[in-house]
């Protein structure tokens, strides 16, 4: 196979697999990993791929944050479905850390008429909507980020540096089963695992849309959580793929 050609089939591979793996695909056509390296070196300056540790993925699969707006709109049902579930493990007296985002804010709505809990949040929309709670609500300060409602920075870092919680629930922006959780900005994924570090346990809550795809900055391993709730509509295959790496709840109505 001449370069071109491989090139061009290395391509088509990406396209249908989202990814592909350096090492599988040398001993497929039998050329060295390095040849496989220039190849994909070649094809990510034409904007082609992106390359990753140990292979490349489509950049279709590189996902960027929508605005608030535009989040709350889909998969209301699911994400309503996973905060019915993630309700369940919160014991009474235990302090929480809800990340920023749109399913945890449905897991905040069901909390808001609960007395014996202490909720540390990022997320002003949260706050907002435990405003007039009977919950202990602290709020971690920081620079907004504007169009979405989340809160970062310094200020954010050092309130996440002092405090102690049970149990943090994490707001997926993109999961894969290699790459773990990512986030689609450094400064949100290390806000993020500062939060992790926080708490003793960290379940990740993503509706079946968030799977299998990566953003720019990571977060976490999968092995690094306590598991994972979805919602039912997850395609069956993919599930399974997962449970080899995590625990996995499934919320359905």
């Amino acid at each position: 196979m001449l370069p071109l050609e491989r090139r061009s089939w290395l391509e088509r591979q990406v396209l249908l697999n989202k990814k592909v793996d350096i090492e599988e695909i040398s001993h497929q056509l039998n050329v060295s990993q390095m040849t496989i390296r220039r190849d994909l070196k070649e094809l990510e300056s034409e904007g082609k791929v992106i390359r990753t540790h140990g292979g490349a993925i489509s950049p279709k699969s590189l996902t960027e944050e929508m605005s608030y707006s535009s989040k709350k709109s889909q998969h209301n049902a699911q994400k309503k479905a996973l905060a019915k579930q993630a309700v369940t493990l919160i014991e009474e007296g235990s302090t929480i850390i809800l990340d920023s985002g749109t399913t945890t804010l449905e897991l905040a709505k069901l909390l808001k008429l609960r007395s014996d809990l202490t909720v540390v949040t990022n997320d002003i929309k949260i706050a907002n909507e435990l405003l007039d709670s009977p919950l202990k609500v602290i709020v971690t300060g920081g620079e907004l980020q504007k169009g979405v409602g989340a809160l970062y920075g310094s200020a954010t870092q050092q309130m996440l540096n002092v405090i102690h919680a049970d149990i943090f629930f994490l707001g997926a922006h993109a999961i894969d089963k290699d790459n773990g959780v990512t986030a689609p900005t450094f400064e949100k994924s290390l806000i993020k695992q500062m939060m992790i570090k926080a708490a003793e346990r960290t379940w990740l809550l993503a509706d079946h849309s968030k799977f299998d795809n990566k953003a720019f900055a990571n977060v976490c391993a999968l092995s690094q959580l306590e598991g994972l709730i979805t919602d039912d509509q997850i395609e069956g295959e993919i599930l399974r793929d997962y449970e080899s790496k995590i625990s996995i709840w499934v919320g359905g109505d």
